[in-house]
């Protein structure tokens, strides 16, 4: 009998505006809040409503569509000087994940084909590109997924880090899309969920999405990978990306590295799974990547409960550079290529 997965709608078009699952909330609030202009999603992108690589993409597509509709009834060039400054906006709102700039280029580029048009047929024209982007997205992590199931033995044992899920993207996911697609191949597959500190993505995050889906899930704490992988209790990891450079290497939520490190030493597979558009040809190495750093309230407690002492220093980057020697296998909607390097992601943009 085939798998039916509950659908989680991570962004909703509604009545004119974009509506977006508040991860912040999870798992103890299921809210959508309404967003009708760039700003307030630029907003929703910083502050964490809506995170994850592809969801920022898509989110911010819808943004410029919402400020498209907001200004159609100004004068040509006011319309567009307005677009311009919601894209900068748009821009600025998290610096690491290049979905957001690769999403942001194509709505640019729309625009830009557009430059005859009345304002009102511009908006009607990005909306239906953001909604193209959207579902482009669903059907790219379904594609990944077929290809990264065929990776996964049966039965499987897979740690994942921070959520690469439905809720990181449109729909489907990436890390967790090819968990999903394993299990609806039949294929028994557990799931180790760590929590993913600060901000508890995978305690928050990972561990209700795959629990409304009756996939396996154990939640653990981030130190206790390293022991349960000595014990030989993890068969394989499978990890997201903010961002792949042109040689390979892996820009992903703090962590991801030290548990590549671990997964290296215990001759354990790792692996990525993100979309084409998450591979920055522009950046030569993971050194050239920005790391975005957020306030250091996000460490020192959560949920309102401090738990560091009132004053303490703190460091708060969010992401870390894996390097592209320690993943065994990059899956993409082309194919999965294994030891990615610089001429093997050359090769897979072409």
């Amino acid at each position: 009998m085939k798998k039916i997965f509950n659908k989680i709608n991570t962004l909703q078009w509604n009545n004119g505006a974009l509506e977006m699952l508040d991860q912040r909330l999870l798992p103890s609030r299921v809210e959508y809040p309404r967003f009708e202009s760039a700003a307030e999603v630029a907003n929703g992108i910083r502050s964490m409503v809506v995170r994850g690589a592809p969801a920022i993409g898509c989110a911010a597509a819808y943004g410029m569509a919402l400020e498209a509709l907001r200004l159609q009834a100004q004068p040509h060039d006011a319309f567009f000087a307005g677009l311009a400054r919601a894209d900068a906006l748009l821009a600025a709102s998290r610096p690491t994940a290049v979905n957001l700039f690769w999403a942001l280029k194509r709505m640019r580029t729309r625009l830009d084909s557009l430059r005859g048009a009345q304002p009102p047929g511009i908006a009607g024209a990005l909306l239906v590109e953001a909604h193209a982007i959207t579902d482009e997205d669903v059907r790219l992590n379904q594609a990944m997924g077929q290809h990264g199931a065929a990776l996964l033995h049966d039965p499987m044992r897979v740690l994942t880090h921070c959520n690469a899920g439905a809720l990181a993207t449109a729909g489907h996911g990436t890390a967790l899309g090819v968990i999903r697609s394993a299990v609806a191949a039949g294929k028994r597959i557990a799931v180790y969920a760590d929590e993913t500190r600060p901000f508890l993505q995978g305690a928050r995050l990972t561990a209700w999405e795959l629990m409304q889906d009756g996939i396996p899930v154990t939640l653990i704490a981030d130190s206790a990978a390293g022991l349960l992988m000595r014990r030989g209790d993890i068969d394989a990891v499978i990890v997201g990306a903010d961002r792949v450079a042109a040689n390979g290497d892996v820009a992903n939520k703090i962590g991801t590295y030290g548990v590549a490190v671990l997964a290296r030493r215990h001759g354990i597979p790792f692996y990525v799974a993100a979309p084409l558009s998450t591979i920055d040809a522009g950046t030569a190495c993971g050194d050239a990547i920005a790391i975005e750093e957020r306030p250091a309230a996000e460490v020192t407690g959560h949920g309102g409960t401090q738990w560091a002492a009132s004053g303490v220093g703190v460091r708060n980057p969010v992401f870390d550079i894996t390097p592209a020697e320690l993943v065994s296998a990059l899956i993409t909607e082309r194919g999965v290529t294994r030891t990615p390097d610089g001429a093997k992601i050359t090769a897979l943009l072409r």
